[in-house]
């Protein structure tokens, strides 16, 4: 059992590797995740602040993820122009923006919390 839970995790790796090393938004979301998360530690951010500062973040990584995953077996299963892919792909696409922008929404709110609660 402990086998088969190290070599999910070794794929899972694999997994991150692979969105780091090929898709350039993971790269720039990934580092300003880092940002995000280290200034929130820098501020002190409480626990739940902190906590829905990380569950934002990872949304949109593995948003970004899911993305990729679905554009690259859309282009594996057609290869060519087709309009229900274009159609999944947009939706994909749209997905992460809204998640994106959810992410920095509740950013911003529990920053401006946090600076409130310091006054």
């Amino acid at each position: 059992m402990l086998k088969r839970w190290l070599t999910s995790f070794a794929w899972a790796r694999h997994g991150l590797a692979t969105a780091w090393r090929e898709e350039h938004n993971f790269r720039i979301e990934a580092m300003v995740a880092v940002f995000v998360v280290v200034a929130a530690l820098v501020l002190r951010f409480s626990f739940a602040e902190l906590a829905l500062v990380i569950i934002a973040v990872v949304m949109v990584l593995s948003g970004e993820i899911v993305n990729t995953a679905i554009e690259d077996l859309c282009d594996k299963v057609e290869p060519r122009q087709d309009k229900t892919i274009g159609k999944v792909k947009d939706l994909m696409a749209a997905y992460v923006l809204l998640t994106s922008l959810g992410a920095a929404i509740l950013g911003s709110l529990v920053l401006a919390h946090h600076l409130i609660s310091l006054t």
